[in-house]
């Protein structure tokens, strides 16, 4: 081993044994620090259980083994905690916001020709909505008036701290009783006789908390300011106040699925286009699982706790700044669907005295909620981009025009049928007038089948079979996709009366023939068990939406199916699967949307035979034949197409040219 060798093993020792000195001296004042930290929280612990003892009595009180007993001490505990609170709160804040915690809670109603809300003095809430223009559901006819939620599981409370001096009080307004002179009436600014109710907490030195309740005349929308009056001495380094709402909603419909379907809670970013959604879930806690939540960190404009034809909406025209929403879902047959919770921020300026906000209480309903022009039209399902035009702008302005004149849904949706068949026609009529063509020309593809038989196996063949039926379809004027595409124009507007139809507040409650609600199934015979993907009832509208969707089906198979093999291999799907699929899947849905469906078909039957009857595949191929014989120049597009099959036809060659000659 040479000099410098020695050299750089002895400084790698000392560079070790360095290093390790180190590190053991940092774990040492790292340990020391830690046992210091400890020390200090467990005096603090200590003395902080000395001065304080009321808070630890819960930890003992747990321990007790015996039920009534442990009750017994949990209950002195707090209204000992309960006493010590009220003692610091009057000490800092004065008595009246104590006395303010002991009381009667007395209930005041807000009525106008559509609303009736009930506001009770503990915490200034309100603790019932009932709807009068609705009823719940009831297999006698006979339900109640709709109530946006359970009255016993109403939660409201504003939440802020109160700062005097080093003294500070969290104030939860669901715990005090407000004081009021009743609801009164005045005079709005367009001589409208408005209803308003005052509720006041009383803070001392003559501030108070407003909570205040205004109604309009036929009106869903309820105006909600709250009123810091004289409070801004305390509150200038409180940068929010919280707003807690929980409420559970009523089962109001025949069917819980579809209820739970389309029952979620939404909310809406300022300027954004679309409703937020938390989605819907199918059990909830009391049946296992089925619970949604969302953590909000930026500003929001109004959330909504939406069932499937209402809706309890609050609104802060400012924004909330954040908020935690979510919901718990109930089994079937609880006659509850959803239990709703809501934890909001709003900004607090010390500049500011009231702030107001707003409470929809009222139907899902398109036209009604988009002249409050807020957004809240769009917690109404009208499908996505591609389809909730068709609603938006044809369904909903022919269903509001035609219900000016007509009483009953069962003949609208009859003629807003024939009107969007009527629409629709020419697409209807070119795509009969495509398959006509195919079969007229069903000689000459049989031609050239029997011309290229190993088309499917060879692909030299098979690119001249294509080329063959290309230059055909060219010389006769059709289009292999002239059938399809129509049919694909159509489907939107398919799609636009699946999304409408269930949610449909003009069509709750409505009765047309056997049916007894066009918005929900119908049921003609309840079946003593439950078929998987069927049900446990019958519905006779989709019975009869199934049977013709079988005819249309084996019409429209017989017209295709001599085109080619590949239609005539489609039968079993076309004719038997789809009118089964469709009978199983539409037996839960809404009796108004099958019964649509059904008419749509027979028109379209009605239709079929109508082309028919003027358009013969005689007549039809003799034009053809016609125009065949005169000269056509041939487009930009034929030309780059037939260039790219002649490429594709030169590599086929060269690749079978060069695996001859590796052969040789």
């Amino acid at each position: 081993m040479d000099k410098k060798s020695i050299i750089g093993f002895v400084l790698m020792g000392i560079i070790l044994f360095g290093y390790s000195w180190y590190l053991g001296e940092q774990q040492e004042k790292a340990n020391e620090a830690y046992f210091a930290e400890q020390r200090a929280l467990f005096v603090a612990d200590s003395i902080d259980r000395a001065e304080h003892p009321e808070k630890y009595l819960h930890e003992v009180a747990e321990k007790i083994n015996d039920e009534q007993k442990r009750a017994e001490a949990i209950a002195a505990i707090t209204a000992q905690n309960q006493l010590r609170f009220e003692e610091e709160l009057a000490k800092n804040f004065g008595s009246e916001l104590v006395d303010a915690m002991h009381g009667e809670a007395q209930v005041y109603t807000l009525e106008n020709e559509v609303l009736s809300m009930s506001v009770s003095s503990l915490g200034a809430k309100i603790s019932d909505v009932t709807l009068k223009d609705y009823k719940k559901y009831a297999k006698d006819g006979n339900g109640e008036q709709v109530k946006m939620f359970v009255p016993e599981s109403a939660k409201f409370d504003v939440g802020f701290y109160l700062r005097k001096g080093y003294n500070e009080s969290k104030i939860n307004t669901e715990g005090y009783y407000f004081s009021t002179e009743g609801v009164q009436s005045i005079v709005g600014e367009n001589g409208e006789v408005l209803q308003r109710l005052v509720m006041s907490l009383p803070m001392g030195e003559g501030a108070a908390l407003q909570m205040i309740y205004t109604l309009r005349p036929n009106d869903y929308m309820v105006d909600y300011d709250v009123r810091f009056v004289g409070m801004s001495q305390w509150m200038q380094t409180v940068p929010a106040f919280d707003i807690t709402w929980n409420n559970t909603s009523y089962q109001n419909e025949k069917g819980y699925k579809n209820e739970n379907m389309y029952t979620t809670l939404s909310y809406r970013f300022p300027e954004d286009r679309k409703v937020e959604k938390l989605g819907i879930a199918e059990i909830g806690k009391r049946g296992g699982g089925g619970s949604k939540s969302k953590n909000i960190t930026t500003e929001f404009e109004w959330f909504a706790f939406q069932q499937q034809f209402f809706s309890s909406i609050m609104i802060a025209p400012e924004g909330f700044s954040n908020g935690q929403l979510g919901f718990d879902t109930y089994k079937p047959g609880s006659g509850y669907i959803k239990d709703y919770k809501a934890s909001v921020s709003v900004p607090f300026d010390d500049n500011k005295e009231t702030y107001n906000f707003k409470f929809y209480f009222g139907p899902n309903k398109f036209s009604l909620l988009k002249e409050y022009d807020l957004g809240l039209e769009k917690i109404v399902q009208l499908g996505g981009k591609l389809v909730s035009w068709v609603n938006r702008w044809i369904v909903i302005p022919v269903f509001d025009f035609l219900s000016k004149y007509i009483g009953s849904y069962g003949l609208i949706i009859l003629l807003l049928t024939l009107f969007i068949k009527l629409l629709i026609f020419p697409l209807t009529y070119k795509s009969y007038l495509s398959s006509a063509k195919m079969r007229a020309l069903k000689p000459e593809l049989s031609a050239i089948q029997a011309k290229y038989p190993k088309a499917q196996t060879d692909q030299n063949e098979m690119m001249k079979s294509q080329q063959a039926t290309m230059e055909l379809y060219k010389k006769y004027g059709v289009s292999p996709m002239g059938g399809c595409l129509p049919m694909l124009i159509q489907m939107p507007i398919l799609i636009a009366m699946f999304r409408f139809f269930p949610t449909s507040i003009e069509l709750r409650g409505e009765k047309f023939l056997w049916a007894e609600d066009l918005s929900t199934y119908d049921s003609v015979l309840n079946l003593p068990f439950n078929i998987p993907w069927y049900g446990d009832h019958v519905s006779l509208f989709a019975l009869i939406m199934a049977a013709t969707l079988f005819i249309y089906s084996k019409i429209n198979y017989e017209q295709t199916a001599s085109a080619g093999p590949q239609m005539a291999g489609m039968k079993f799907m076309t004719v038997w699967m789809m009118p089964i699929m469709m009978l199983m899947w539409m037996n839960n849905y809404a009796s108004g949307l099958c019964y649509y469906y059904f008419l749509s078909q027979m028109v379209t039957i009605v239709q079929t035979y109508a082309i028919r009857l003027t358009v013969t595949d005689e007549k039809l191929r003799a034009k053809m034949v016609a125009n065949a014989k005169k000269p056509k120049k041939k487009s930009k597009w034929q030309l780059r197409l037939e260039e790219a099959q002649r490429q594709q036809q030169a590599m086929i060659r060269e690749q079978e040219k060069r695996q001859r000659s590796s052969k040789r």
